[in-house]
């Protein structure tokens, strides 16, 4: 009974706010909608960075989904979930790193003009992502501000992969595109932990609430 009583004011806060769920509902939509356009223009260019970054779009459009979902639940449930969303942010870097070992073994350049029109595309769409939810970060809890730190690192990981663009066309090397999916990845995982930190931090409060 304490447990519900003391994460009742944040239960209330963050799941009766109706301008964070149109936020949340936003980010979604640009998530998974563009997630599936880079991951098309991933294949095309044969860009392993634009693969990479694809995937982070459709993860974190699916984890912003579950988020939604949770805002009604307890603080002790959201904490859980966010320990969800970092251990997925984790496994999700490790795949994207054993794709650029693959990559590195079978490099091929890809198409330089495609990874910088999509990756300039990208980062307009994580950008506004971003600002949709950064007034959202310090008032929420662990599980809005792993959402946020999701739409961050992916406009970090798009100015990377216009980089990478440039550098590809300059050298005509699979290289950058390589060396830009790697840092995709230690990113995630980056995050992963930190994400895993505030969720470990909150299931902890709650225990001693108990």
């Amino acid at each position: 009974m304490a447990d519900s009583c003391c994460e009742q004011p944040s239960q209330s806060k963050m799941a009766a706010n109706p301008a964070y769920r149109r936020a949340l509902w936003l980010v979604v939509i640009l998530n998974l909608g563009f997630g599936l356009i880079e991951a098309s223009a991933g294949f095309v260019a044969n860009s392993q960075a634009l693969k990479a970054d694809s995937l982070d779009f459709i993860g974190d459009g699916s984890i912003t989904l579950v988020g939604l979902i949770a805002l009604g639940w307890t603080a002790t449930a959201r904490a859980r979930v966010a320990l969800t969303q970092g251990l997925f942010l984790g496994a999700l870097g490790l795949s994207v790193l054993g794709l650029a070992l693959w990559r590195a073994l079978n490099a091929v350049p890809p198409d330089a003009d495609v990874m910088g029109i999509v990756g300039f595309a990208a980062l307009c769409v994580n950008v506004a992502a971003a600002l949709i939810l950064s007034r959202f970060r310090e008032g929420g809890d662990a599980q809005a501000r792993a959402i946020w730190l999701f739409s961050r690192n992916d406009a970090l990981a798009n100015v990377a992969i216009i980089v990478a663009a440039a550098m590809v066309f300059w050298l005509d090397s699979a290289w950058p595109d390589v060396i830009v999916a790697s840092a995709i990845a230690v990113l995630f995982l980056n995050s992963a932990r930190e994400i895993i930190g505030d969720a470990r931090s909150e299931l902890a409060r709650s225990r001693e609430m108990k």
